[in-house]
This record gives structure tokens, C-alpha cells and sequence, in this order.
């Protein structure tokens, strides 16, 4: 008799804690928020707070997706193919979009949430979220490639891509530290570089209605300045195979004079070489011509919902709660992830850890994205392949092999390079 009152307590006591919402709490939905891997937690922050703030109606549970972006892509898309109902809540490059809206695997943001991701947010990352004109995500975060320099080699900045390859030139023959980091790999990285350029010419990739490719006159000068930079003294011997973190590690070492380079790093640099980061400082992407602003080409990560998630509603709820203002600003300063949300851009503690938030912004505010199709993957490569290496690129006959490509990835037809 004792031994069943000891078991029957015990049963008691375990339903208590269950009705206070611990850990063993069935009672609600468990959120799944597929994103990428954060070193800095403040992902996993964004979802404890998250769930607290919900009262109890609901937990996220942070689901890490593999490091590099095509595993991201390919994870996904193979349970969304299948229906899998697991998925609630979709970290999205910014490229992903069109094509999962096209698929039907995410929803649709309307009325009172579409109103609340729009409020506030910045004009040009919410442009990676539409599709057709409407809205199939959130921006949670975003990023820009800003021009870094030594003040030690350069005083003043140059404003256009031919001053600065005239600069390095002169650096050169000066026997200086010369070289302009940039991406050249035959990547996604040379894809963003060609657009930046073409859309700073005042051109596209593709027209307005991603039906076509657009190209033209601005095509063939982008195409003419990646050859000018690719055949001077400004390019690194090892610019074929140079992406983001190879830039870092040549402008750390010293035989850099310039990196187009997102602002991860800044703070790499301070811990690395403190030497050289006396001199390290930012400026404005270059322009192509005097005339017309640079328009860069942003990243970023938007939230979607699942088609097949049990709890639309609630993920709808959730994913907002994930790029608040608080979530937004811890990733910021923990993660080096700039804010969507115009207003951050103003706050002190995001002003003090980027003393480049004003760059940023105006880069943001006058930038490009890259261009929206459910093709995507099939017209960066194509652009990839046809400019790689950078010093050999005819551009007259490069843009041509793209346009030809392009349109017949559009059409589904051809073979992807």
C-alpha cells in the first residue's frame, strides 16, 4: 500500500509540473525554425526570448541546416517536396523566394501580418521577399559590400572602379602593397560582383517581369571593367579562385591596398593584425561611372512560412517575434548581421559596434538585388561560368553566352553549364 501512494504521488507531482509548462509540457506546439548555423547564439536567443514572449502557446526549437548555402537549398527542398510537416518556420537566402513561392511550399503574408513585416522595414530587402508583387517573407536580416581601405596607401578613397585601379597602379610601380580583393572564383561571389556592376550601369540581368534577359550596352561595361581590373595590377594572382574569407585573409596580411568585402571584416581585422587596423577604414561601393550611384548587391536571410506547417497561424506570429527590434539588434551586435529594421540604424549600441551604420544604410537604401526568378540557381551560373576567369572575359561575346543561357534557363530548356 505504501509503494502505490509513493507511485501515485509521484504520478501527481508529474502532472503539476507538466500543467506549469516545463520541459516535459506536450500541451504546446513545438515551432521547428530551419536557419543557418549561429556560432554566437544569437539565433538561439531569438528563440528562447521568442518562446517566453509567447505566453505559453508555443516553442521554437532552432533547427541548425548545414554551414554551406546549396546544402540550405537542397534540405530543404527535398522535405518541402515531400510535404514534410516538421517545418514550420524557413530561413530563406534571399535568393529562394521566388522559387519556393512558384513551388507553393510557402505562404502568402497578408493583412495584419504582411502590415507589421512591412512597418518599418527597409525598401530594398523587402524586395527579396516578393514574388509577382506579393509578399512570401520577412527580412530578418540583410548585408552590403562596402569598398576598405588602407589610409596608409590611400588617403582619400577612391569613388569609381578606374580610380581605383589607376591608384593601384600607381601603388605598384611605387613597389607599395597594391592588390584590390574581390571575389573572382567561378561561385556565386562572381555572379553578385557582375551584378552589382551591370545594375551600377544602369542596367539588369533580367527585365522587370524576370521574363527575358535585359543585359544590353550595361552589361558589356560591367563586363569590361571586371577584364580592366582582371588584366592590371590591381588583381591578386590568386583572384580566380578568391571568395569572401580568402579577400580577409590577403587584406590581413598586408599585401592588399583594397577588399570589397562585407563588414564581418571589420572586427576580423581588429583581432588579427591590430597593426594594420590603425589604417583600416571604409567607404562607399565603387561607382562605374561619375554620373550614377553604386547600386550593391545585398544578402540576407528572410522568414517564410511552410505551406505544410500544422500551425500557420501561430508560425506567422513567431517569425515576426524572431526579427523584433530586441532579436534583431542582439544579432546585429552578436552576430554581425545588419538589421532590416530602418530605426536600428539610429540606435546607439548598433552605431557604436558599426561606425560604418551609415554606409551600410546608404548602401542599402540604393542597392540591388539579384535577380528574382524561380531560375535563379540556373541563371547564376550561367553568368558564373561565362566570366570565370575574370581576365579572360571578351564582354561583348561573355554577355552574349549569358543572354543565350539565361533564356533558355527561363524556357527550361538547354544544359546548365
Amino acid at each position: 500500500m505504501r509503494r502505490t501512494r509513493v507511485l501515485v504521488a509521484l504520478t501527481l507531482l508529474a502532472s503539476a509540473l507538466a500543467a506549469c509548462g516545463g520541459d516535459g509540457d506536450t500541451s504546446r506546439p513545438t515551432l521547428n525554425w530551419y536557419n543557418f548555423p549561429d556560432d554566437s547564439g544569437a539565433l538561439q536567443q531569438a528563440a528562447d526570448r521568442c518562446s517566453r514572449a509567447s505566453g505559453g502557446r508555443y516553442r521554437i526549437s532552432y533547427q541548425k541546416l548545414p554551414r554551406a548555402a546549396d546544402g540550405q537549398r537542397q534540405q530543404m527542398v527535398r522535405r518541402l517536396a515531400a510535404e514534410d510537416d516538421s517545418l514550420d518556420i524557413l530561413g530563406l537566402d534571399v535568393t529562394w523566394a521566388a522559387e519556393f513561392a512558384e513551388a507553393r511550399w510557402i505562404r502568402e503574408w497578408t493583412g495584419e501580418a504582411k502590415r507589421r513585416a512591412t512597418e518599418g522595414t527597409l525598401r530594398v530587402p523587402l524586395q527579396t521577399a516578393t514574388w509577382k508583387g506579393r509578399l512570401y517573407a520577412v527580412p530578418y536580416n540583410t548585408n552590403t559590400q562596402l569598398l576598405w581601405y588602407r589610409t596608409d596607401l590611400v588617403p582619400t578613397p577612391p569613388a569609381t572602379w578606374a580610380e581605383m585601379i589607376d591608384m593601384s597602379r600607381d601603388l605598384a610601380r611605387r613597389g607599395e602593397p597594391h592588390y584590390v580583393e574581390i571575389q573572382g572564383a567561378q561561385y556565386e561571389g562572381l555572379t553578385v560582383w557582375f551584378n552589382s556592376l551591370i545594375n551600377s550601369a544602369g542596367g539588369t540581368i533580367l527585365n522587370p517581369s524576370a521574363t527575358e534577359p535585359s543585359l544590353g550596352p550595361p552589361a558589356v561595361r560591367a563586363a569590361t571593367v571586371m577584364r580592366e581590373l582582371a588584366n592590371s595590377p590591381a588583381a591578386d594572382p590568386s583572384l580566380p579562385n578568391q571568395m569572401e574569407d580568402q579577400n580577409r585573409l590577403a587584406m590581413e596580411s598586408g599585401t592588399a591596398a583594397f577588399e570589397i568585402n562585407y563588414p564581418f571584416v571589420y572586427p576580423s581585422m581588429k583581432a588579427n593584425n591590430p597593426a594594420l587596423f590603425k589604417n583600416f577604414r571604409w567607404a562607399p561601393y565603387p561607382r562605374v561611372d561619375a554620373g550614377r550611384p553604386a547600386r550593391p548587391t545585398i544578402g540576407g536571410i528572410d522568414l517564410a512560412v511552410s505551406a505544410y506547417s500544422r500551425h500557420p497561424d501561430l508560425a506567422f506570429e513567431a517569425a515576426l517575434c524572431l526579427r523584433d527590434r530586441e532579436n534583431q539588434l542582439t544579432a546585429a551586435l552578436d552576430g554581425g548581421l545588419p538589421p532590416t529594421l530602418r530605426a536600428l540604424y539610429d540606435e546607439p549600441a548598433f552605431k557604436k559596434a558599426y561606425p560604418f551604420s551609415q554606409e551600410v544604410l546608404a548602401g542599402l537604401e540604393s542597392a540591388s538585388v539579384r535577380p528574382l526568378t524561380p531560375a535563379y540557381q540556373n541563371v547564376s551560373i550561367a553568368v558564373s561560368h561565362a566570366l570565370s576567369p575574370p581576365s579572360g572575359i571578351n564582354p561583348k561575346s561573355a554577355v552574349g553566352t549569358i543572354r543565350e543561357q539565361i533564356d533558355q534557363a527561363l524556357r527550361s530548356e538547354g544544359v546548365i553549364p
